[in-house]
């Protein structure tokens, strides 16, 4: 099942993609794809129900119909540092021996097509495609054996992050990461019975049709169910919680020279089977 959220930004409602593609309008059955809607339970309900009996949506996703962030009423978007072994030696970095934790702060989230845009004075904006895992069931100290039984579903992230703010301005991460729209999610929420193992998906991305991105979750130093038994250890995780979970190799940050986005650029990047996003970088105006 893939759950979307759609309509103009700050009045998104929830949807489902029916077979050949178009939303089915959910706003009758749920208030949002959020929170409660994400327990195992309701996801179960949502499945049972026939989606070509639900009213249609006029337009077509991602082109005359906006899709917004998939998933609403974020809590905590977890991210994951260096969490693959090429991208870590890229970046001139030691794998971590533990997992690398920050967040973007909630306010950077945006839709998957929503312009990306560069704050005021940047010059080191980069990219990162990324596999999401957005939390279903809640819970603390989660066993690994049992965490996918946490996990509702996957979606595509563009851990966009200023490299300057991050690297070169002292203190931690976070102030590189949390930009507004620095956090596209979607276009769909695509639940976990879909996507059998998270660890063998391909993710790529481009900037103006130049493949600088082209790896497979495979590589991953620490895993999903890892990473969501021990963020587990140290917060409580909630329905609707997002953890982003590292990006492989060809950053812009790694390129020789490097190379930063400019204003009037596109990126567009995807996972495999989770959808495709496509962001025009423009200046704060």
């Amino acid at each position: 099942m893939k759950l979307v959220r759609y309509g103009p930004a700050g009045q998104e409602k929830p949807g489902v993609l029916d077979a050949d593609g178009r939303v089915r309008d959910l706003s009758g059955v749920v208030p949002d794809v959020a929170g409660q809607a994400l327990l195992p339970d309701n996801l179960a309900r949502l499945r049972a129900l026939d989606a070509f009996s639900l009213p249609l949506v006029p337009g077509v996703p991602q082109q005359g119909l906006r899709l917004g962030p998939c998933v609403g009423q974020v809590g905590k978007f977890i991210c994951i540092g260096l969490n693959y072994a090429d991208h870590a030696a890229e970046a001139g970095m030691a794998v971590p021996p533990e997992p690398v934790v920050f967040g973007k702060w909630t306010s950077a989230i945006c839709g998957p097509d929503d312009a990306v845009q560069l704050p005021r004075g940047s010059v080191k904006t980069d990219w990162e495609v990324e596999l999401g895992v957005v939390i279903g069931r809640g819970g603390r100290y989660i066993d690994e054996a049992d965490a996918m039984a946490h996990v509702a579903g996957y979606c595509v992230v563009n851990d966009v992050s200023e490299r300057e703010y991050q690297l070169e301005r002292a203190g931690t991460w976070d102030k590189g990461k949390g930009c507004d729209t620095f956090g596209p999610i979607g276009p769909w929420l695509v639940t976990a019975d879909e996507v059998p193992n998270p660890q063998a998906l391909k993710l790529w991305l481009e900037v103006d049709g130049h493949r600088y991105q082209n790896g497979s979750t495979a590589t991953m130093v620490y895993g999903v169910a890892f990473l969501v038994s021990y963020l587990s250890r140290f917060m409580s995780l909630q329905p609707g919680d997002i953890i982003s979970t590292g990006t492989p190799p060809g950053v812009g940050m790694g390129q020789k020279p490097p190379v930063f986005l400019r204003p009037g650029q596109t990126m567009c990047l995807a996972v495999d089977g989770l959808g495709v996003q496509t962001q025009r970088v423009v200046a704060f105006e």
